[in-house]
């Protein structure tokens, strides 16, 4: 069976792997064939070698679209041939985040593709309740897991819908979060420091108004300049440390800043001007289940567009060769599917 290894920063190498036995399916697992995989920037990260959480040699890929081969009981909305995205996050019971479904960020938690191999191969087992059915196909369904980050965290947020909000920083994941805090009806306003980036917002999202960051001024005086009341909610999607410090001050008195990228360090900010704002500041990590189906009825409903996302694709033997063509400042690249079947 084919697959394609992550053996060091900067090195992707074509492997071959025992084919998995559908004969050994426990009751509760399915074996798939993974059809498309989308390429996340924790993906790239662990190829530049500064993904936190992270060891090599490990087999990428988290954003999966597959097909169902065979499963190890019966589960009748998992048919051979049936379609599903993954829910890429493995778990076991025993803490008080499992009890309360929380399973994006249990003590146990493990993504596919980062702490375990993940789904840059031909086929592998799954846990039936990680398999998302859909009429959609194996290529739009590589999309739904990193859709599905700026659900959750949008959800974090918990918006009223009738908020001015601010999104910091505008690849796939802040572009999804800048379409689901659209649906929940808030004022959306999107910040980057890249024109082609607030370009392509504008392509996604008409009528959203973009602000470009002067990285010489603060984000508080870029807004401010804008002339808008202050945000009530700040998503930081940058994952950059002075961006993330920054986004703290910026929220209006009784705000939220929800960190959807991380940063492999610390971040400070002044607990006086904290306390006295009375600020929250939310993590956001993964998604659970009920985010997966959510983002699944939407696309399949039209609400969520799909074509737009992807901009590069391949296939399997090709990705090795190509990656560095993806990577490259002036490719274009925002969403890249590498085909399997």
């Amino acid at each position: 069976m084919k697959a394609i290894l992550l053996k060091e920063p900067g090195q992707f190498e074509p492997v071959e792997l025992p084919e998995p036995d559908s004969a050994e399916l426990g009751d509760d697992e399915a074996l798939v064939q993974i059809c498309h995989v989308g390429l996340c920037g924790t993906d790239i990260h662990a190829y530049h070698g500064n993904q936190p959480f992270f060891t090599y040699p490990r087999i990428l890929g988290h954003e999966l679209g597959v097909e169902v081969i065979a499963t190890g009981s019966e589960h009748p909305h998992l048919q051979p041939g049936t379609r599903c995205c993954v829910e890429a996050y493995l778990c076991e019971p025993g803490d008080q985040a499992y009890r309360r479904g929380k399973t994006n960020c249990t003590s146990t938690t493990k993504c596919l593709g980062v702490h375990v191999d993940g789904g840059m191969r031909e086929r592998m087992v799954l846990p039936v309740d990680k398999l998302h059915p859909s009429t959609l196909s194996t290529r739009d369904l590589a999309l739904v897991e990193p859709l599905c980050i700026g659900h959750h965290a949008v959800e974090r947020a918990a918006l009223l819908g009738d908020e001015t909000v601010a999104v910091i920083g505008l690849g796939p994941i802040g572009l999804g979060v800048v379409q689901f805090a659209l649906l929940q009806g808030a004022q959306v306003v999107a910040m980057d420091i890249s024109p082609e980036r607030l370009a392509t917002c504008a392509d996604f999202y008409p009528g959203v108004r973009t602000l470009q960051v002067d990285p010489q001024r603060s984000i508080l005086e870029n807004w401010e300049a804008s002339g808008l009341e202050l945000p009530e909610v700040v998503w930081d999607c940058t994952g950059n440390k002075h961006s993330m410090e920054a986004a703290i001050g910026l929220p209006a008195n009784g705000g939220r800043i929800v960190m959807v990228g991380i940063y492999n360090g610390d971040l400070s900010f002044s607990d006086p001007d904290f306390h006295r704002r009375e600020l929250s500041i939310l993590a956001t990590r993964n998604a659970t289940a009920s985010n997966f189906r959510e983002v699944v009825r939407l696309m399949e409903s039209g609400e969520v567009r799909t074509e737009p996302w992807i901009t590069h694709e391949c296939k399997a033997e090709e990705f090795p060769f190509i990656i560095n063509e993806w990577l490259a400042p002036d490719s274009g690249l925002l969403k890249g599917v590498i085909q399997f079947k």
